[in-house]
């Protein structure tokens, strides 16, 4: 990670003073374990986070939370995800961190098996289609707000495409998109590849699959086109990559069916498949 280095600051308590045990604040009252709790507690908070906007959030000096975040990373309480800027796309990617399984265990998911009972229940006492229906209620308010960002960057694809990206990032996705099939030599083949590095609820996703499918659907309606899930961190992939076809363009919501430009005989065709590798 690059930080730049500080040549002076307020003191924090993060770095020892001459003649202060390793491990103690210079107030004498903090010790490391408390610390990295706060930083820890500050991940899980904004994250993905990078280092210097923890270190700006918490008043750390640089070498203090370099000193941190490499033990919690030693520890296995979080993970780096790295991601680029949606605004340029050029650059080293940026390196952010989330908590990993072991960090979300070790300050309690108790969210988690709680809202886990209450969707088994849900489903058991309504029924599979009571589920899918709250999943669909908890994404259409990312569709709301996402709608007015992407519908402002045009009928591009493209271009669409980079603003669902910012926009999922400016909500701790950690988003980016990639294109890919531009040396096929056919415009039909072109696509882009919306990654995420970031789920907040991708255990809960793991166990019931209808928030994948969800906010697919509501990818699918915002670009204007039928998108593909290749794969998902709740399936256990590096990261959610949605398959975004550029070269073959047609409304989300049309069915199969003839078109109605369509020439006698010829057959609108959906390219949407729904994959859960």
């Amino acid at each position: 990670m690059t930080v730049a280095p500080h040549a002076s600051g307020p003191s924090t308590g993060q770095d020892s003073a001459p003649g202060v045990p390793p491990g103690i604040s210079e107030a004498g009252a903090e010790p490391d374990e408390r610390t990295r709790d706060r930083v820890l507690s500050a991940v899980l908070e904004c994250g993905p986070v990078s280092a210097a906007e923890l270190g700006d959030t918490l008043g750390f000096t640089p070498a203090a939370m370099r000193r941190h975040l490499d033990a919690l990373f030693q520890h296995g309480l979080i993970e780096v995800k790295r991601a680029k800027s949606s605004a340029s796309g050029a650059g080293r990617p940026a390196r952010r961190y989330v908590l990993s399984q072991r960090g979300q265990s070790k300050l309690g998911n108790d969210y988690l098996d709680i809202a886990k009972a209450a969707l088994t229940q849900l489903g058991t006492l309504a029924g599979p289609d009571a589920v899918q229906e709250f999943a669909r209620g908890r994404f259409a308010g990312m569709e709301e707000r996402y709608a007015p960002v992407v519908e402002a960057a045009g009928p591009s694809i493209e271009d669409r495409a980079l603003a669902l990206a910012g926009a999922l990032s400016a909500d701790g996705f950690a988003s980016s998109t990639k294109t890919v099939g531009g040396n096929a030599g056919r415009t039909s083949m072109l696509s882009m590849q919306l990654c995420q590095g970031h789920c907040p609820i991708q255990e809960l996703a793991a166990e019931f699959p209808a928030f994948c499918d969800q906010e697919t659907e509501v990818f699918s309606r915002l670009l204007g086109v039928d998108v593909r899930r290749l794969s998902t961190l709740a399936r256990g992939g590096h990261v959610c990559t949605t398959h975004i076809p550029v070269g073959r363009v047609r409304p989300a919501a049309a069915s199969a069916g003839p078109g109605p430009d369509s020439p006698p005989g010829q057959t609108t065709l959906s390219n949407h498949q729904q994959g859960r590798p």
